[in-house]
């Protein structure tokens, strides 16, 4: 299969976007396409020379790229980055929260603290972005587009990641929050719900080697793949640039049909081979056999 840009050359030119986890993973992937694409770029996370490393990657595009370590759970440092890009690039047109920390482990074996890590990063990162960056687009009048990254059990829960599903769950409330509020203001917020999306790092701590021995996740999936990190950058380049315009307080979910698979309680009926449903389609009328 052939994984490819979607959008037409110079869709983000003259646009500066701000991605949290910016340096790896899924974020980078972004980065990536939304410079390809001709926007600059604020990319950021705890470690400069990670950001540093993506950095030098990207200067084969015409945009330029801001690298900037700080912590999202610290207002000062998230101040410090706002105020850093606007001065290098004037303004900042959109925002993508994407940084997160998960793993898994049974709820009861899980500290408080433990717990904290994970929300304070998903939670209390995504609202000190949102709402720094939004207070200034509010007073300066100036049109904004916010983007979070979210995961379906936002909204249906999961049992082993419970830290995330409780941290991604405010995310999704304040997205639509937000959509409602600021809407006024001309700022746009959507959020996209990937389904599994491997990266290095974070994939090894949800699905360490002896996982792989109790069962399959891929064969799982209904597609049987897990997805492409082109298909997500396809998709959060369209709801950041302005073709996606009549687009707010929307979640995407982009997983292959993974959570309405599990949801509908008969989807498990796939399992009955063909050859049986004669049997039971008589059983059901209440004919003898």
């Amino acid at each position: 299969m052939n994984f490819t840009g979607m959008l037409k050359d110079g869709t983000l030119s003259g646009k500066t976007i701000l991605i949290t986890g910016g340096g790896t993973g899924l974020g980078k992937s972004m980065g990536k396409y939304f410079m390809e694409l001709g926007a600059n770029l604020i990319i950021t996370s705890r470690k400069q020379e990670v950001l540093d490393e993506t950095s030098r990657e990207f200067n084969e595009f015409s945009g330029k790229v801001l690298p900037l370590s700080g912590d999202v759970r610290n207002t000062k440092d998230v101040q410090n980055i706002l105020d850093r890009g606007q001065d290098k690039f004037g303004q900042i047109d959109g925002l993508i929260n994407n940084a997160a920390g998960n793993f898994i482990s049974p709820t009861e074996r899980l500290s408080t603290k433990a717990f904290d890590v994970i929300v304070d990063i998903v939670l209390k990162g995504t609202y000190n972005y949102s709402l720094l960056l939004g207070k200034q687009w509010i007073e300066k009048k100036q049109p904004g587009v916010i983007l979070n990254i979210v995961t379906t059990y936002a909204w249906t829960g999961s049992a082993y990641v419970a830290p995330s599903a409780a941290a991604k769950g405010g995310v999704l409330a304040l997205t639509r929050s937000l959509a409602a509020e600021w809407v006024k203001y001309n700022i746009r917020t959507n959020a996209i719900a990937p389904g599994p999306f491997p990266t290095k790092g974070a994939w090894d701590r949800l699905f360490p080697k002896p996982i792989s021995t109790f069962f399959n996740f891929e064969k799982s999936l209904p597609m049987k793949r897990y997805g492409h990190h082109q298909e997500l950058s396809n998709l959060a380049a369209y709801m950041i640039s302005d073709y996606a315009g009549y687009m707010n307080g929307e979640v995407v979910t982009l997983d292959s049909g993974e959570w309405v698979k599990n949801a509908g309680q008969f989807n498990k009926l796939e399992r009955v081979p063909n050859k049986a449903w004669g049997l039971i389609e008589r059983a059901v009328r209440g004919k003898k056999t």
